[in-house]
């Protein structure tokens, strides 16, 4: 199973129609919402992804979307706990 590549920054781009945060199209997160979509798909997807970020924001989106896959939450949201 792969984990969705949301990092809880959910603001999409009025230009690139793309998530700021996980640099998916709308499109994307409901298609990993579906129960058909196979873990191959998903893989792409966020090598995909990760083609349209760059910068700090691509830095941001690996270490808090590493940080979910390793403690089941992402940097965004486990700051906003404390």
């Amino acid at each position: 199973m792969i984990i969705s590549p949301c990092i809880s920054i959910c603001r999409m781009d009025p230009v690139s129609g793309y998530c700021y945060g996980c640099g998916r199209s709308n499109e994307e997160k409901r298609i990993w919402k579906e129960e058909s979509t196979t873990d191959d798909w998903k893989s792409k997807n966020i090598e995909e992804i990760q083609t349209r970020l760059n910068g700090w924001q691509l830095e941001s989106f690996k270490e808090s979307y590493n940080n979910k896959k390793k403690e089941g939450i992402s940097l965004f949201k486990k700051q906003n706990l404390k």
